[in-house]
């Protein structure tokens, strides 16, 4: 049954309470705030399984929660209020506001994510076409993404590769070029990481397990924890999980978002998902401009000035099915 507005209202205000008299408890320890809400902690969503969450709190330790049911579903990432009970056991009584999320398929995903990173390789070799489609996903859900150029050690030729990818890099997109097997660029890149949460995206083969293998050295180890205190055992491989980087910074991993695919987008939302263009939308002599064959498109223009890459123009044309 879908909640009236005056429930949500009433759901809203009940969770933006508890979030208040957490906050006191932690804060100013205040002699008015009820025995139950001292003992609320925040905490963050490691994983969870149907209606069970592993949470961390503050001081590292994982308790093993169910959520009230008057509230949102929480995710990996999700910062909420939880009060511990018995043996690491606890309830989320509220989810704090998200800066962003991530959906596949109409389903939440992760949530409060600071960096994408899209991993294409020297082989199989990277594809323009597939690599715009990820980047108009993640311009549309405004959440920041980057390029790792992966297995660098197997081209014949870095020039041109720098080459392909410096259109990207005008366009404001970070580039790394990485290799894992000769740990080129690894040390930096793992700098790069520290204080921030982030997704490896991408296609099959690409050496996103790698790389994930690299950062996170004792994963298998890590994994095994989470399922034992979770409860969840082999489920957890295929959950979407938060782990903590060794060197710095959180990983959120889950295979069924590492490959996910352009989502059903209109015409106007490719457009906007190519980042570049953005300046010159509006420019044109006719509000209705596809930016086809329309003279004077104040977009096509940019392409003959040198303003936006005839390739990322091309594609956005394949994008759209012309």
């Amino acid at each position: 049954m879908d909640l009236t507005r005056r429930q949500k209202w009433r759901i809203e205000k009940i969770q933006a309470e508890r979030i208040a008299r957490a906050n006191r408890a932690a804060d100013n320890n205040d002699d008015d705030v009820k025995l139950n809400d001292e003992n609320s902690q925040t905490g963050l969503v490691i994983t969870r399984y149907g209606q069970r969450l592993l949470v961390e709190s503050q001081s590292g330790e994982l308790y093993q929660c169910t959520g009230r049911r008057n509230i949102e579903l929480s995710v990996a990432g999700d910062q909420v209020i939880f009060q511990p009970t018995d043996n690491n056991e606890g309830v989320v009584t509220a989810l704090l506001p998200r800066d962003n999320f991530l959906t596949r398929a109409q389903k939440l995903i992760a949530a409060n994510i600071d960096e994408l990173w899209l991993v294409v390789a020297i082989e199989p070799h990277y594809q323009f076409e597939l690599i715009d489609r990820y980047l108009v996903v993640a311009e549309n859900a405004n959440l920041p993404i980057n390029i790792v150029v992966n297995k660098i050690e197997l081209s014949d030729n870095f020039d041109q590769v720098k080459h392909d990818f410096s259109m990207y890099e005008s366009a404001g997109y970070n580039v790394r070029y990485l290799s894992v097997n000769e740990q080129t660029n690894i040390s930096s890149f793992k700098t790069q990481l520290n204080h921030k949460t982030h997704i490896f995206l991408g296609q099959s083969g690409v050496g996103k397990s790698s790389l994930i293998n690299e950062l996170i050295p004792d994963l298998n180890l890590r994994v095994n924890e989470i399922s034992t205190k979770s409860k969840l055992g082999k489920h957890t491989t295929t959950n979407t999980t938060l782990y903590h980087i060794a060197s710095g910074g959180d990983l959120i991993d889950s295979p069924g978002i590492r490959e996910f695919q352009l989502d059903d987008l209109t015409n106007q939302e490719i457009l906007s998902g190519f980042r570049e263009f953005k300046p010159f939308i509006g420019r044109c002599k006719f509000r209705n401009c596809a930016h086809i064959k329309e003279p004077k498109c104040a977009i096509k223009t940019a392409v003959e000035m040198g303003d936006i890459h005839p390739k990322r123009y091309h594609n956005y044309l394949q994008l759209i099915g012309v």
